[in-house]
């Protein structure tokens, strides 16, 4: 419906109207006038008409008058890109369906003409989704009522549903898409990352709480076999120094209890917002590890990364222990196994046993030399001695 259309002023106008010059000719009459409507066709009762008039000579008012109107339209003045007049009317609520004259005045005289068609009225509308749409779990969700109908009022119309962390608050965008219909009445809301997958129902609330209507909407996650499933993730993966995650391997990889492990994930396709969500679970671990992007210039040109430190619980045993990534809202599970040796038995901060060990053969080896030498010195003395 909001499209443009130009006309021209005599004496190119009647050319024009039978079609048999384009509206890029209009510069070419001397006293041209083009007039530019844009929401013209196929107008509801109550929609705007943007008018444009540019290449006015005479001084005065400039106006517009047709019957979709309720009285004679003043355009205003402006100088951007040069001057001209513009105005936005709206069609009456009272006009039938029909085709319309419009004419533009200027020093008294006729200086354009054009058609306005006006289609029947429709009843308000609310629209939370299409029929059949499945939306996923951090989607944004558009939300319109076009509440254009005679009689209708209100200026402040909300959405709530359990799909929506919060009300949602419609309002109407004069600068928008729909700046057309003054009673449209839209807004945006992303659904949670962790919306659990079923059938909700959005409400729409008026001005005073009353309920004005409902609609379902289904949410489901992506599953491997949707065609906007495209994740193929890898890991998890394990490394030592916290830089170095093109050393990661997912077997083999050996840490002391106590000690600190990095883990990594890739995903070629994550779902929207895994940043915030990614996590490596493991028993070995004190607690789970986020996992986070990323965004170094060792990552540049490969498929989206996520890594973090873990702490591996002091006095573990030594074993195989798991570790589990779980992501695309619970439709990825991966386990990695994490190789970890038993503590050391001696107590943190006293003496190395190794070293008493070899102190304790040394001392017992000397006193051994001693009492063999002394032993010597007692055979060597005289017998009278």
């Amino acid at each position: 419906m909001d499209w443009t259309r130009t006309a021209v002023a005599a004496p190119v106008l009647a050319a024009l109207w039978l079609g048999a010059a384009p509206a890029a000719t209009a510069d070419d009459g001397p006293d041209g006038v083009h007039l530019l409507l844009n929401g013209a066709f196929g107008s509801r009762p109550g929609e705007l008409i943007d008018i444009d008039v540019r290449g006015v000579r005479a001084r005065g008012d400039v106006t517009v008058t047709s019957p979709v109107f309720p009285r004679r339209v003043r355009l205003d003045r402006y100088h951007r890109d040069g001057p001209g007049h513009h105005a936005r009317p709206a069609v009456s609520m009272a006009v039938r369906p029909g085709t319309y004259p419009l004419t533009v005045h200027a020093g008294g005289e006729v200086v354009a003409k054009d058609q306005v068609e006006v289609t029947e009225a429709r009843r308000p509308e609310f629209r939370a989704s299409a029929p059949g749409e499945v939306l996923r779990p951090g989607e944004r969700l558009a939300l319109s009522f076009d509440d254009l109908y005679p009689g209708e009022r209100g200026e402040a119309f909300t959405a709530s549903s359990p799909a929506f962390r919060s009300k949602v608050r419609l309002t109407h965008d004069p600068g928008g898409v729909h700046w057309h219909n003054p009673r449209m009445f839209t807004a945006l809301v992303a659904l949670p990352l962790d919306v659990p997958d079923g059938t909700y129902k959005v409400t729409l609330s008026g001005p005073d709480g009353r309920r004005v209507d409902d609609k379902p909407l289904e949410v489901r996650a992506a599953r491997p076999g949707d065609r906007d499933y495209v994740g193929k993730v890898r890991g998890p993966a394990f490394f030592a120094g916290p830089d170095r995650p093109e050393e990661a391997r997912t077997h083999g990889h050996k840490v002391r209890s106590g000690g600190t492990v990095n883990v990594l994930w890739s995903d070629s396709s994550p779902d929207p917002g895994e940043e915030e969500r990614l996590m490596a679970t493991s028993p070995a671990f004190e607690r789970p590890v986020a996992l986070r992007r990323d965004d170094s210039k060792a990552g540049d040109g490969d498929d989206p990364r996520y890594h973090g430190p873990a702490r591996v619980r002091p006095g573990l045993e030594s074993g195989r222990y798991p570790v589990t990534v779980i992501s695309h809202h619970g439709r990825v599970k991966r386990t990695g196994h994490l190789l970890v040796a038993g503590a050391d038995p001696a107590p943190a901060g006293g003496p190395d046993r190794t070293l008493l060990i070899v102190a304790a053969s040394t001392g017992l080896a000397a006193a051994g030399v001693a009492a063999g030498a002394w032993a010597l010195r007692r055979r060597a003395r005289p017998t009278g001695a």
